[in-house]
């Protein structure tokens, strides 16, 4: 019975980061600050909340963004700089740590000057202070993550009603 119960918290946990995606608009709906590039507003460890429904609503210059570039594994977290739109709506972005000195071209790659559209993941509309701390412990502990699954999981099976 345990182990019905166990897969039944996986699978509604699983099932409810689903609909976050479906009511966000994002294949990334939460994300987990990993640097502190943005102090002093955003630290590393908070959780951000993200929207894809950029379309309605436009990006603006100020917007804390999170976008993705296809030679990087991880996405960038930052606040949109600078915004060009022609007379088709496509869209040039420019993007900066708060705490950078620099902007992000540096970032973007050989020859990307801009970031387009389709490389914005979403924007943040709402965020939670250092609630993502435990994915950046083990991050950087992975032998933790083992140990905390384990733990879990064993509670799940041996525990009671």
């Amino acid at each position: 019975m345990q182990v019905i119960s166990l897969g039944l918290l996986l699978s509604g946990a699983l099932i409810t980061y689903k609909i976050f995606m479906l009511i966000s608009n994002s294949e990334s709906p939460i994300v987990v600050v990993l640097s502190g590039s943005m102090e002093p507003g955003v630290h590393r460890g908070d959780l951000l909340l993200l929207t894809n429904y950029i379309e309605r609503d436009r990006l603006v210059s100020g917007d804390i963004v999170v976008y993705k570039l296809p030679e990087r594994n991880i996405p960038i977290v930052h606040r949109i700089i600078k915004i060009h739109e022609d007379k088709n709506l496509d869209v040039d972005i420019l993007s900066k740590g708060d705490n950078n000195i620099p902007d992000d071209r540096e970032l973007y790659g050989r020859g990307r000057r801009w970031l387009q559209r389709p490389n914005i993941a979403g924007r943040a509309f709402a965020f939670l202070p250092y609630a993502g701390m435990l994915t950046i412990i083990m991050n950087d502990y992975p032998q933790l993550k083992y140990v905390l699954l384990g733990c879990l999981s064993g509670l799940a099976l041996i525990g009671g009603e």
